[in-house]
């Protein structure tokens, strides 16, 4: 059975034999698909129409388990199953040693990460705080901070008062032990705004 008509996150999907399909024509920036027993997330792709030849699309990919980036060329009617990503919220508890503890607020359910596994998504991230884990088969492969945090300056150089030059900055150091650049007049003590998705500082809080 093929359900052509379908839409899915404003990507148009396939039903095949009970599974859900994408063609590479439909590619979207954050797409996960299996490919070659491998989970794979579209980082960036674009259409190609060569003077002479068929269209295809280019596409850099990320294997969502590995972490390793490749790039590949498809028929923009090559199809691939959708990979499932279950995106559930949990609660950033402490660090113990090389391991991060969540718990889970509705089933109260605990599961521990490897420092391999947080990486650095955690540098913006308080205790207590709510994260997103994200997991296929029941493997944890990424955390999704919030996208804007409010975190207290703990170090930087004394702020100049009035000083609100377009783009000069400085560095400083937030609670959670973070490095970011801050504008002239924010001041040790101050609480901010960044934006986790690129580290840079937003606005006062």
């Amino acid at each position: 059975m093929v359900d052509a008509g379908s839409f899915k996150n404003g990507i148009t999907i396939q039903y095949e034999n009970g599974i859900w399909m994408v063609t590479a024509g439909d590619f979207r920036n954050g797409l996960t698909f299996e490919m070659d027993g491998n989970v794979m997330q579209v980082i960036e792709f674009q259409h190609v129409k060569p003077g002479k030849g068929s269209p295809f699309v280019r596409a850099k990919l990320k294997n969502i388990i590995s972490g390793g980036v490749i790039e590949n060329s498809f028929r923009p009617t090559e199809k691939f199953d959708l990979a499932h990503i279950d995106r559930s919220e949990y609660q950033y508890l402490y660090a113990d040693g090389d391991l991060y503890n969540f718990m889970n607020t509705e089933t109260y359910d605990q599961i521990a990460l490897s420092a391999d596994q947080v990486g650095d998504s955690l540098k913006f991230v308080k205790e207590n705080e709510m994260v997103k884990l994200c997991s296929h088969d029941g493997n944890v492969f990424a955390i999704e901070p919030p996208i804007s945090v409010e975190l207290e300056v703990t170090d930087t150089e004394p702020g100049i008062k009035g000083n609100t030059a377009t783009g000069a900055t400085k560095p400083a150091i937030v609670e959670t032990g973070a490095k970011i650049m801050v504008p002239l007049f924010v001041n040790q003590g101050d609480k901010i705004k960044i934006d986790t998705r690129t580290g840079e500082y937003t606005s006062r809080a």
